[in-house]
């Protein structure tokens, strides 16, 4: 059975997040997604590229949270959010995934 891609994984958590708390108004049900996404993607980047890389990229998916709020001020929400999960995902793959 094919591993999903914890690029996709990330990227997808980031913006799905953002997504569920947006349209349901529910902020922490966007960050239970968010949070949900990451621990996955944590898993699969253990398993693939080992604990310090592991940590390395869930550092970046955290800090891309949060880099995204003050960043969605100069260019807008979705834009910022998009941008974010496209760096995670870059990341996701040259560190993780392209090595598996």
């Amino acid at each position: 059975m094919a591993r999903i891609p914890t690029a996709a994984v990330a990227a997808g958590g980031l913006v799905g997040g953002y997504a569920v708390a947006r349209y349901t108004k529910k902020r922490p049900l966007g960050g239970a997604v968010l949070a949900a996404a990451g621990a996955f993607a944590a898993k699969g980047w253990r398993e693939r590229a080992g604990t310090p890389t592991a940590a390395a990229l869930t550092g970046l998916y955290t800090v891309g949270f949060g880099a995204s709020h003050p960043l969605a001020k100069k260019i807008g929400a979705w834009p910022s959010v998009f941008a974010v999960a496209g760096t995670v995902a870059v990341a996701s793959y040259a560190l993780a995934d392209r090595k598996a």
